[in-house]
């Protein structure tokens, strides 16, 4: 394991609830499927990994690593999976930036786009007023899989909120 989980503090997780309502209504105008059997098998992969969660109301796992530095960077592996023709696929979130007035100024908004021209897994989204950093990956994607993808959603995100935000870490 390389980051250190904690679970989310309730403040935190009551900062983020308009997000989580906004991936919410866009998971299901998507299409998104949700199955219990989809949710059992990300549970047993998060409980292998050694990785603490909460599940939100929409059923998402939410987590909270402690990074080296003493930061932290909440996640979510969403528990719905999307398909496109054959393609059925998982999506880990991780937030990064805020935007002061709902809209993403422009230059952070290049920003973002010039890191996902140049990320190795995963880019960046608007998603409401935020900057959402998104990793998809097979929804039959293997344990190793998983924890690769969310390592680079934490990184990634924690990264450009460190970097476009300074002196906060709201995520």
């Amino acid at each position: 394991m390389r980051l250190r989980l904690l679970l989310t503090p309730p403040l935190l997780a009551t900062a983020l609830l308009p997000f989580a309502a906004v991936a919410a209504e866009d998971a299901m105008s998507a299409g998104t499927q949700r199955s219990a059997g989809a949710a059992t098998t990300i549970a047993q992969q998060l409980d292998s990994l050694g990785y603490r969660y909460e599940r939100d109301k929409t059923g998402d796992y939410q987590l909270t690593f402690r990074l080296d530095d003493e930061r932290t960077q909440l996640v979510y592996v969403l528990a719905g999976v999307e398909e496109f023709g054959t393609h059925r696929i998982r999506e880990i979130w991780a937030p990064a930036y805020r935007a002061p007035d709902g809209g993403i100024p422009a230059d952070v908004a290049n920003r973002l786009l010039e890191d996902s021209q140049s990320s190795k897994l995963g880019s960046w989204v608007k998603q409401g007023d935020m900057a959402v950093f998104v990793v998809k990956i097979p929804a039959d994607a293997s344990t190793q899989q998983l924890d690769d993808a969310i390592d680079a959603a934490t990184r990634s995100a924690d990264q450009m909120e460190a970097a476009l935000t300074p002196d906060k870490d709201e995520f």
